[in-house]
């Protein structure tokens, strides 16, 4: 006999405290690797103004390095970069039987190093800007 699980109705918004370490890992995972996927299109759309000429190109690159918002984007990338590949790790290892029992301390590890990596970089990022 078969068992049955009640999910809950989809408007039940507050079953989100019941998520695990492994949900959220898994969630972040997913949403950083959506967010990277973008950024690629993206970044080959404005590579592609190459094409026009490269005076143009350099003209662009620097308007939008020259910009606050860019540098505050350039960060949030590198943030959700770093945790994208430390959390690819991390399944990794998993995968091959290392770390099974402490796959919660090895999430939040990875959100504590991403954090300190970004933070450190922040004064890189936005030099030049003020």
């Amino acid at each position: 006999m078969s068992q049955s699980y009640n999910r809950g109705l989809v408007e039940d918004f507050g079953r989100w405290r019941e998520f695990s370490a492994g949900m959220w890992a898994w969630i972040f995972h997913k949403f950083t690797g959506w967010v990277l996927v973008g950024y690629l299109f993206t970044h080959i759309a404005v590579l592609s103004t190459a094409l026009s000429g490269e005076i143009l190109y350099t003209e662009t690159i620097r308007a939008l390095e020259s910009l606050l918002i860019v540098r505050i984007l350039e960060v949030g990338l590198l943030a959700v970069a770093v945790f994208h590949i430390l959390n690819g790790l991390r399944l990794l290892l998993v995968d091959l039987g290392i770390g099974l029992e402490a796959q919660d301390k090895s999430f939040y590890a990875s959100l504590v190093l991403t954090g300190a990596i970004v933070v450190a970089s922040v004064p890189t990022f936005v030099a030049g800007v003020f």
